[in-house]
């Protein structure tokens, strides 16, 4: 989802990868890995590719934590939604 988004914007946006790359002071080859979801960006990294996009920086950060989340649990599908509902209850305390 994470990986889609951003690639959808940054062309939408008309920015090449490179510039993204620069902004994040990291190489064109990694960043080109965060869009096709071979690696994951930094937390801080979501935020400054939201401010670079011009997009919400919440809406993205919930992209990126639930991707991860999915990483996480997609292994494990048939106990995935009691997982996700224990977490969900326990995170509010």
């Amino acid at each position: 989802m994470f990986t889609e988004q951003i690639k959808q914007l940054r062309e939408e946006r008309q920015i090449p990868q490179r510039k993204l790359a620069a902004a994040l002071d990291i190489d064109t080859a990694t960043y080109c890995k965060y869009e096709k979801g071979e690696r994951r960006p930094k937390r801080e990294q979501v935020v400054i590719i939201a401010d670079l996009l011009k997009t919400d920086k919440d809406e993205l950060l919930s992209l990126w934590l639930a991707d991860q989340v999915i990483s996480v649990v997609e292994d494990d599908k048939e106990i995935s939604d009691k997982v996700l509902e224990i977490a969900k209850r326990n995170i509010n305390r």
